[in-house]
This record gives C-alpha cells, sequence and structure tokens, in this order.
C-alpha cells in the first residue's frame, strides 16, 4: 500500500483517538498515528505493556531481578509492518540476531533441523525433501499427492472455499503421509499456533504453510531479541509516544463503550470517561467479547459487530514456565527446540543462551534458565502444567532430571484467538463495525496473508489508515509478500467424506 504523495502526511490540528489495548496492534496503531500529529490516549488494562509479548519484573529467591514474559516469539525477517515499527526505536534491529539452529525434538525420531534452507520456493521443499529424515521420497511417493499439492496452491478464497470446514488433524490424516512425518513437521507446525490440530481450520494450516514457508522470500530462519522485552522493545516505545505527544495509561481496563454526541464515543474506565470520534480497539478477543458484552449501546450500533464477536472463540489455554536451574543444560542443546508428540510440552527455550541478563545470571551462578511451553495446554492449572512439562523435558534431556529448580515463574492464560472449522465466514475486520470503530489485533483478518505477531502490527497500521483516511491524511506504507501458491490455478481439491 504505497503512499499517496498528493495527500498531506500530518492530520489536521485537533485530531485525536483513543487506543484500548497496548500490545503490538495498539501500540503500532498508536505509533503511525502519534508521528502524524494525531493526539493519542492509550489505555492499557495491564500494569505494563505488550499483550503477549509483554515483560515484567519477577523477583528471584536471591534477592535480584529478572524481567519474564508470556513466552518466546520468533521475530521472522518477513514480518514487515512489525519490523517498521521497531525500526522507530532502533533502525538497525541491533538488538535482534539469529537464533541459529532450531530442531523439532522427540523420544521418538532423531530431531528434524529447519534451519540452513534455502530461502525461497521451490528450493527450500527440494532441499528439505532432499535431506530431511522424516519426508522423503517414499513419504511423497506413498501420499495423497493431489491433495498434498494445496499446501502449494494457497488463494484466499479458493483454500477457504475448499478447506476452512475441514479441521487440520483430517487434512493431515488424509494426506497419508508416514506418522512420522506428520508429526515431526506437520503437527509441531500447527501447534505453534498455540491451536491443537483438530481444532484448528486445515484452510489457516495451509495459509500459514504459505506464509511462512512457500511465500517467505526471506527463509524460515528468524530472529530473538538479546535483552529482554522491556528494555528491548517496551520502554523504547513507550519514550517514542511521548515524544510525539501520546498519553500511556496502563492499569485501566476500559469498561464500557457507548455512543455520545456529535459523532462520538464515550470509553470508561473505573476511574474516568473520554470521549473520543476515531476509536481502535485493539485487545485480545476474550476481552474484546467482554467488553463488548458490557456495552449495550454499542451493540444496538453494531449488531453485526455483536454478532462476530460473540461468536468468536478462544484458543485453548497456554502455559509457560520458566525455570532457574542449578545447573546447565548439555552443551549441544539448542537455543530453541520445537518438541513432537508430548502431551503437554510444545518447547523449549534456554534462555541462557538467547538474552543478556538471563545469560549473566548463568554466568554468575552456573545455572540456566529454560522456559516451557505448552501452546495448547490440556493441563487444569498452571501447577499441573509445571510438573507434567518437567517431567516430559526430563525424558528428553536427561541432564535436567536431577537439576534443582532454584526459582520458579508460572503463567496459564487463554487470550491466544482460535481460527476453527468453519469460522472463516465470522472472522472480524478492521473496519466496518462501526462509525468511528476500528478493531485490531491477531484475531482480526487482513486484505493480504499476515500471521502472528505481523498481523497484530498489520491490523494496527491498518487501524491507523482509516482514521488517517478520515481527516483526508494519506496512510502509511506497509509491504507484503506473494499471495499465491506455486499452484493456485490448479482445479481445488475436492473433500469427500
Amino acid at each position: 500500500m504505497p503512499a499517496d504523495p498528493a495527500l498531506p502526511r500530518q492530520a489536521p490540528p485537533g485530531t485525536e483517538a483513543v487506543v484500548v489495548g497496548g500490545g503490538i496492534a495498539g501500540i503500532s496503531a498508536a505509533v503511525v498515528l502519534a508521528e502524524r500529529g494525531v493526539r493519542v490516549t492509550l489505555l492499557e488494562a495491564a500494569p505494563t505493556l505488550g499483550g503477549r509479548l509483554g515483560a515484567w519484573p519477577h523477583q528471584l529467591s536471591d534477592g535480584s531481578t529478572q524481567v519474564v514474559e508470556h513466552g518466546f516469539h520468533a521475530f521472522f525477517r518477513h514480518y514487515y509492518t512489525w519490523r517498521a515499527i521497531l525500526r522507530r526505536i532502533d533502525p538497525q534491529l541491533r538488538f535482534l540476531a539469529p537464533a541459529g539452529s532450531y530442531p523439532v525434538i522427540s523420544r521418538e525420531w532423531p530431531a528434524e533441523d529447519l534451519d540452513g534452507l534455502p530461502a525461497r520456493a521451490p528450493w527450500n521443499l527440494i532441499t528439505l525433501f532432499t535431506r530431511s529424515p522424516s519426508l522423503g521420497l517414499r513419504d511423497l511417493l506413498g501420499s495423497r499427492q493431489r491433495l498434498a499439492t494445496e499446501l502449494l496452491a494457497y488463494a484466499p478464497g479458493r483454500t477457504a472455499a475448499a478447506f476452512d470446514h475441514i479441521p487440520a488433524a483430517a487434512f493431515l490424516q488424509r494426506l497419508r503421509l508416514s506418522d512420522r512425518a506428520v508429526a515431526m513437521l506437520f503437527e509441531a507446525f500447527a501447534r505453534s499456533f498455540f491451536a491443537d490440530p483438530a481444532a484448528l481450520s486445515a484452510a489457516e494450516l495451509i495459509a500459514m504453510f504459505h506464509y511462512y514457508f512457500v511465500a517467505n522470500p526471506q527463509g524460515i530462519g528468524f530472529d530473538v531479541p538479546i535483552t529482554d522485552h522491556a528494555s528491548a522493545i517496551w520502554e523504547p516505545l513507550s519514550a517514542h509516544l511521548r515524544e510525539h505527544g501520546a498519553e500511556i495509561v496502563t492499569a485501566a481496563p476500559v469498561t464500557e463503550i457507548a455512543p455520545a454526541d456529535g459523532h462520538r464515543w464515550s470509553v470508561r474506565t473505573a476511574g474516568a470517561e473520554l470521549r473520543t470520534r476515531h476509536l481502535v480497539l485493539a485487545v485480545d478477543p476474550g476481552a474484546l467479547k467482554t467488553l463488548i458484552a458490557a456495552s449495550p449501546g454499542l451493540t444496538e450500533q453494531a449488531p453485526v459487530l455483536a454478532r462476530k464477536v460473540a461468536a468468536l472463540q478462544l484458543a485453548a489455554p497456554f502455559a509457560v514456565t520458566r525455570l532457574w536451574l542449578d545447573r546447565d543444560v548439555a552443551p549441544h542443546r539448542a537455543a530453541f527446540s520445537a518438541v513432537s508428540r508430548e502431551p503437554t510440552l510444545d518447547s523449549v527455550a534456554v534462555y541462557s543462551r538467547l538474552e543478556r541478563p538471563s545469560i549473566d545470571w548463568a554466568a554468575r551462578t552456573g545455572g540456566a534458565v529454560v522456559e516451557l511451553h505448552s501452546y495448547a495446554t490440556r493441563a487444569p492449572d498452571a501447577a499441573t502444567a509445571t510438573a507434567r512439562m518437567r517431567a516430559e523435558l526430563a525424558a528428553l534431556w536427561p541432564e535436567t532430571a536431577d537439576a534443582e529448580i532454584l526459582d520458579v515463574h508460572e503463567l496459564y492464560a487463554a487470550t491466544a484467538p482460535a481460527f476453527p472449522p468453519g469460522g472463516a465466514a465470522d472472522r472480524l475486520g478492521v473496519t466496518g463495525a462501526a462509525r468511528g470503530v476500528r478493531l485490531a489485533g491477531d484475531h482480526v483478518a487482513t486484505p493480504w496473508l499476515t500471521g502472528l505477531m505481523e498481523r497484530s502490527a498489520a491490523t494496527g497500521v491498518l487501524a491507523a489508515n482509516d482514521v488517517l483516511a478520515e481527516v483526508g491524511a494519506g496512510p502509511e506504507e506497509l509491504r507484503c509478500g506473494p499471495q499465491h501458491g506455486l499452484l493456485w490455478r490448479l482445479p481445488p481439491y475436492r473433500w469427500r467424506p
């Protein structure tokens, strides 16, 4: 989306906006608006910014403080919008470094390493088939090859029409690949979207395979911050916003939104009421459902919005446990590993090999800082999730079995969106909810294919662009990758029960 040089860059004096939600989507919207001269008020329910990328201090038993987070995030190099926002605070992105090798590990099979593949299709696929112990020529010849071509035939309307109603687990089963290939490549990939494959639309799986693998000209290598998210991202972005006149109010959950005079909206918190003509709702899907249910005036103004929000489904809870161990893990362990076919554990991140504060703690104590993540957990609570993941880690990495846990931090939450079979028709868009209301977040659809952090950032910028368009200012430029797969002109596969 290139900027129109005929339009002014700055918004007219006196333009204001309220952004509800201080995660990636809300911050992205606020940054663009504030830079264009809009007087922005950002309201965040939590005491800290960041949403599912948030970070906050945690005191250890030795009296020192470490910053902890919601969990490991991969900063892929084709996250063009999110990286453009981050370049406001670090033009060269020096706070990011390549993650290096990131294997998929399992008790049943040798590790499958996806690092080092060529960046572009089809060479990345050819290399994968050539070297993969899980997906060799015999697997390909034994598969339903016509169905398998759908992984290379993504096109938005075509893929949704053919596969949205199909669970990803059923799609993978019908591929007739080996159990090893399904487990080590596709199931681990599907679960990284906070979803059990049985509860994920096959169309979403195909779309994400296209976005991250087939159509990613930067390749599937990714970067990670070299320090904690608060120091690297949220404190600098907060300073950037304030430098551009934005007001940031944390610990301020919005309780109701109601129509106000003059085509404005009343935004109510526990301690204040704001009135705005331009409103961006950039909260997670659960918070959005709660807010809309508590806002009968908005529901009356926007019945379609109310219906779609009511239909929103949350993914299963995710559990994140950070352990401070009294000893290091084996030297050959990767800094990040995806985990296949464990009942609870989906990934392991060795923070003492990733970020400076944890590296310093490990150097001082001789221990290790390890994060365990269950993306769509069946555990009923954090303590149970920790116990199960700890036992599964010991089976995968035996050197951790006798390690003493010096400190632990647990998180258990259900804030991620689900993309269930049959849900595409009810996906929310950035605009169209109600006059003056824009939606943003990774549960909101974009006009081009995005995923995870990039979807959050892109919807935030699109929301800001809609505000700018209404007041006669030009949009922020946006960039995307290829929107069609290599074989998208093939006739769609006809799924039969």
